[in-house]
């Protein structure tokens, strides 16, 4: 329930927050002070991101042989500390690693999270399972929409726009989108508007340069349509919600890099620029 308020502004203030009325996401001067408080505060985003960290990092040898590729390292940190440091820009400090490949390893690194200023829980994986297999791990901690990003990327995400996305268009799944020079590698979505029709999987004639960036927002009943065992999110959970009309994608204008391959690993260590302020370009096709 909603009350009114007046409230006495600088002119400065005034004139920025009108730059941001956008008409279509943002219609007025109050729903755009709304939503500065609701970030300011911390009320518009997941509490909770669950980290898939379980790979074996078979392309990245011989660096991977001893070391788990999550424990690789780019400007002097992990490539989670990165995506920690992209949690925390924005209060998220609730943490679920889902560990298998040298798992060990990885808890000694972190142990609770308490020096990276977040608080870790760990689900161990057996087996190999996949990118949706863990989240069945993990569904005890998963009350309330909640983050999911491979540990093997690094991006900067605006991620409270994208939980205004996935909220307002009552989506089941939002996935981030970032645009590739060659996106035949990869699996290429199909749009109508904000709406992922389908991903067309290293397609010859792509429909677009739009890929899946490995970072998604969800909900609880997600986890109640992965099968038992070895799955794959994208392509035995994804196409079930595309059809259902409930997968949305969020196209980002922020850096993303692949550390799938010692290429990308060296591209990365390169040109990585760590998580930035906040990007005003991060599309939002709503």
């Amino acid at each position: 329930m909603k009350e009114r308020i007046t409230i006495t502004l600088d002119k400065n203030l005034i004139s920025q927050i009108d730059k941001r009325i956008d008409g279509m996401d943002i219609k007025n001067r109050s729903q755009e002070i709304e939503l500065l408080l609701a970030e300011a505060l911390g009320t518009n985003i997941p509490s909770k991101a669950v980290l898939l960290v379980g790979g074996r990092g078979t392309r990245l040898k011989p660096l991977t042989d001893k070391t788990p590729k999550a424990l690789l390292k780019v400007h002097g940190k992990t490539i989670l500390e990165h995506l920690f440091d992209l949690l925390k820009k924005y209060g998220i400090r609730d943490v679920i690693l889902s560990t298998g490949y040298l798992k060990e390893k990885i808890r000694e690194y972190f142990e609770d999270g308490g020096k990276e200023g977040i608080n870790i829980a760990y689900v161990e994986e057996n087996e190999p399972l996949g990118t949706a297999g863990p989240l069945k791990l993990a569904k005890k901690y998963l009350n309330d929409s909640f983050i999911v990003s491979n540990g093997d990327e690094l991006k900067n995400i605006n991620i409270p726009r994208m939980f205004r996305l996935h909220k307002r268009k009552n989506a089941l799944a939002t996935i981030a989108l970032t645009t590739v020079d060659d996106p035949s590698q990869y699996g290429v979505a199909k749009l109508d508007g904000s709406r992922i029709i389908e991903f067309i999987e290293k397609p010859s004639s792509p429909p677009s340069n739009l890929i899946n960036a490995g970072f998604y927002i969800l909900e609880p009943e997600v986890i109640d349509m992965i099968p038992d065992g070895f799955s794959m999110i994208e392509k035995d959970v994804f196409p079930q919600l595309a059809k259902l009309g409930r997968l949305r994608g969020f196209p980002f204008a922020g850096q993303w890099f692949d550390i799938g391959n010692i290429e990308r690993y060296k591209i990365a260590e390169k040109k990585w620029k760590g998580v930035m302020p906040f990007e005003e370009d991060d599309m939002d096709l709503g």
